[in-house]
C-alpha cells in the first residue's frame, strides 16, 4: 500500500462511519503567537474542541501536513522527521471512547482495510495519578475488541494524559503501537515492558475534564475525541520496511540526491545520514515554501527555522560532494510527489524553486564571507593564550554568516587552535528559544484567546480589505500574528507604503470602526461563499460547508471573508486602531505592526 492509497483509504473509512472530511489547513498558524507551524492535526481545530460549532458538524475527518523542529537536531537518523502528515478524525461532542477505540482497532486490522497483524498490536491507557483515576474504561473498550490483557500497558500521565496549558480541557489518551522486532513480540511484551521494538502509530485522545486550576478537576459538559495517525510510519509498516527514507515517500527525493552525488544510498552510514538529512529538509522546506502562505527564509520566526532547514541541507549536500545548486532540482521531484494531496505545491512550484536557489546561492557566499571573517580573528586568536575560540564567536560566525560550527572546528584546528563547543551550545540554545516549537500535547500550544484578541483578530478583517481599498487588488493576507499587545498583518506589496497610504488605510479603519457596523456569521458551502464576493484565501477544497463572516449589512458590505473566528459583535466593540509600523517581511511582503486601545465591551 502507498502512501497515496493509505491517505485515500483513511478517509474512506471514516466517511463510511459518517465522518464529513474537511480541508487541511495552512502549515502557518492563523493568530497563534504560541507556535511558528502547525505542529499537529488537531491545531487547526482547536476553537471547535474547545466549543465553537464546526460548520461541517460533529464528526470530522482530515489530513494535514505538520512541521516540528524541536529535535531538528535528531534528523538523520532511520525515523526522525520535522515534515510529516497526520490523519485524524474527531468527535465534537458526538461518541467517545468506546467507539473511538472500535474504530481504530477495525481500521487497523480489518481485511477490508489495513489488514495488520492483531497480534503485532499493543497500547498504553492512562495508568492513573492523584489527579484523576486509572483509565479503565479505555481499557475494558480494548478488551472488548480482542485486545489481551498483556497487551494493554497502564503508563504515567507523561506517557498517557493530554491538557491544552495549565487550565482547560485535559483527559487521558490511548496510544497504538506495532510491533517493529524480529517475529512475534513474546508473551507479555508491550510498550511499557519493551519500548524498544514497539512504534507508535495512533494516538486517541479524550478530552473529558476541565482544569480549573493545579488541583481541580471538573468533568467537561461535551466530551471530545482527537485523534491522530502519522502516515509516514504507518506506512512504513504497511510495507515491511525498516525505515520510512525507504518508502517512497522518500525514495524520489533519494533517486535524486544519489544522482546529483554519484553515491549510492546504503553503502556508508555517514553518507546516509547525510542523505536523509538533504531528504527531509528539502522536503520541509518545499511544504514550507509552497504552503498558501508560504514564508521566505529569514532571521526570525518560522523564517529563521526555514532557513536553518536549508542551510543544513546544503551543507550536507557539500558533504556528499555536490558543489553546484541542487535544491531546486530536489523541489521538483518532492512537488511532483506530493502534488495531487496538496496542488498548492504545483501552484507555487516556481516561487518554491526561486526561493530555494537564491536562499542556497546566498549560503554559498557567506561560507566564503565566515571564512574570511575567520582569517581576520586570526591574529587575536594568537595572542590568546588558550589558544581557543569562544563559544560565543563560533555561534557569531554561525548566526551572521551561516557557518557552520564543524567548519569553524576545522579551520581552526587547521591554526592550532580549538573551540569551545560546549559555550557554543549555550549561545545557540539562548537564540533558539524564541524559534522553538512547543509540545502541543504536553504544553497546549494553544493561542491566548481573549477580548482583546478577538478584537484584533476582526480588525485583521478590516485592514485587509482597506489595504485593498487603498493599494489595489494584488494586495492578499500572507500571514498575522495577535497577540494581546498588538498584532502584526503580513500582505504581498511590492514597494513600502507611503505616509499618505498608511494613513488613508488607518482612517478608513477607524472610519468603519466608528460606523458601529454589525459583524454577523452565516454557514454556506464555499462555492457560494465565493459567488458572494468572500474573500477565502486558504481554503483548498470545494463543496465544504464553511463559516462568511460579514462586516456590514448583507446588501451593503465593508468586508466578507471565510474565516474560523473569533470575532466581535459590532466593530463600536473594537476601539481606536493605530498603525505603529510599515516595513518589509520578505521578498514581495509587506508587514504592518498595530495596536488598538478602548472600545466597548464584547457582549456575553
Amino acid at each position: 500500500m502507498t502512501a497515496n492509497e493509505l491517505r485515500s483509504k483513511y478517509i474512506e473509512f471514516f466517511k463510511s462511519k459518517n465522518h464529513a472530511e474537511i480541508s487541511g489547513q495552512s502549515l502557518i498558524p492563523e493568530n497563534d503567537p504560541s507556535v511558528l507551524f502547525t505542529t499537529a492535526g488537531m491545531h487547526p481545530l482547536v476553537p471547535y474542541l474547545l466549543g465553537e460549532k464546526h460548520p461541517a458538524g460533529t464528526r470530522l475527518t482530515d489530513y494535514q501536513k505538520c512541521v516540528r523542529t524541536g529535535d531538528i537536531d535528531e534528523v538523520g537518523d532511520p525515523s526522525h522527521l520535522t515534515c510529516f502528515e497526520m490523519l485524524g478524525n474527531w468527535s465534537l461532542g458526538d461518541y467517545f471512547k468506546k467507539e473511538s477505540i472500535a474504530f481504530s482497532y477495525e481500521f487497523l486490522t480489518s481485511k477490508d482495510w489495513l489488514a495488520l497483524d492483531p497480534k503485532k498490536i499493543s497500547v498504553t491507557v492512562f495508568a492513573g495519578d492523584e489527579n484523576a483515576p486509572r483509565d479503565e474504561e479505555a481499557a475494558s473498550y480494548w478488551k472488548e475488541v480482542g485486545m489481551p490483557e498483556d497487551k494493554i500497558a497502564y503508563l504515567p500521565a507523561s506517557d498517557n494524559w493530554w491538557a491544552a496549558g495549565p487550565t482547560g480541557p485535559c483527559g487521558p489518551d490511548t496510544e497504538i503501537f506495532y510491533w517493529v522486532g524480529e517475529g512475534l513480540p513474546p508473551q507479555g511484551s508491550n510498550k511499557g515492558t519493551d519500548s524498544a521494538n514497539w512504534m507508535e502509530i495512533w494516538n486517541n485522545v479524550f478530552m473529558q475534564f476541565e482544569r480549573k486550576d493545579e488541583k481541580t478537576l471538573v468533568p467537561l459538559p461535551k466530551q471530545n475525541v482527537d485523534t491522530g495517525m502519522g502516515l509516514e510510519r504507518t506506512n512504513c509498516i504497511l510495507q515491511g520496511k525498516t525505515s520510512v527514507y525507504l518508502t517512497e515517500v522518500f525514495q524520489p527525493i533519494i533517486a535524486v540526491v544519489e544522482k546529483l552525488a554519484n553515491y549510492k544510498y546504503g553503502t556508508d552510514e555517514a553518507k546516509d545520514r547525510s542523505v536523509r538529512i538533504i531528504a527531509d529538509h528539502s522536503r520541509s522546506s518545499v511544504f514550507i515554501l509552497g504552503d498558501q502562505k508560504g514564508v521566505s527564509p529569514s532571521n526570525i520566526g518560522a523564517g529563521y527555522v526555514l532557513r536553518r532547514l536549508i542551510r543544513r541541507a546544503v551543507r550536507e549536500g557539500m558533504k556528499l560532494g555536490i558543489d553546484q545548486s541542487f535544491l531546486a532540482e530536489i523541489a521538483e521531484a518532492v512537488i511532483a510527489n506530493f502534488k495531487c494531496a496538496y496542488p498548492e505545491l504545483e501552484q507555487n512550484a516556481q516561487k518554491v524553486k526561486s526561493e530555494l536557489t537564491q536562499e542556497e546561492a546566498k549560503f554559498r557566499d557567506a561560507l566564503k564571507n565566515g571564512e574570511k571573517e575567520f582569517q581576520k580573528m586570526i591574529p587575536n586568536l594568537m595572542k590568546n593564550p588558550k589558544k581557543e575560540v569562544s563559544g560565543k564567536t563560533a555561534f557569531k560566525l554561525f548566526d551572521t554568516f551561516g557557518f557552520p560550527l564543524e567548519l569553524t572546528m576545522e579551520l581552526a584546528a587547521e591554526n592550532g587552535f580549538t573551540v569551545d563547543t560546549e559555550g557554543f551550545k549555550e549561545a545557540e540554545r539562548k537564540h533558539k528559544e524564541a524559534s522553538k516549537d512547543p509540545n502541543l500535547k504536553a504544553g497546549g500550544g494553544l493561542a491566548e484567546q481573549s477580548d482583546v484578541t478577538t478584537k484584533y483578530h476582526t480588525a485583521t478583517h478590516l485592514l485587509q480589505q482597506a489595504l485593498v481599498n487603498v493599494l489595489g487588488s494584488q494586495v492578499a493576507q500572507k500571514g498575522s500574528n495577535i497577540t494581546n499587545e498588538r498584532m502584526r498583518f503580513d500582505f504581498t506589496f511590492e514597494r513600502p507604503m507611503t505616509k499618505e497610504e498608511i494613513q488613508q488605510v488607518q482612517d478608513i479603519v477607524n472610519e468603519q470602526i466608528k460606523a458601529d457596523l454589525p459583524v454577523t456569521m452565516e454557514i454556506m458551502p464555499l462555492d457560494k461563499a465565493k459567488e458572494e464576493g468572500a474573500r477565502a484565501l486558504f481554503t483548498n477544497k470545494y463543496g465544504e460547508d464553511v463559516k462568511v463572516y460579514t462586516i456590514g449589512t448583507k446588501d451593503k458590505w465593508f468586508s466578507k471573508e471565510v474565516c474560523g473566528g473569533p470575532h466581535v459583535q459590532h466593530t463600536a466593540q473594537i476601539g481606536d486602531f493605530k498603525i505603529e509600523k510599515e516595513q518589509s517581511s520578505s521578498a514581495g511582503v509587506r508587514r504592518i505592526r498595530a495596536t488598538i486601545s478602548g472600545g466597548l465591551p464584547l457582549d456575553k
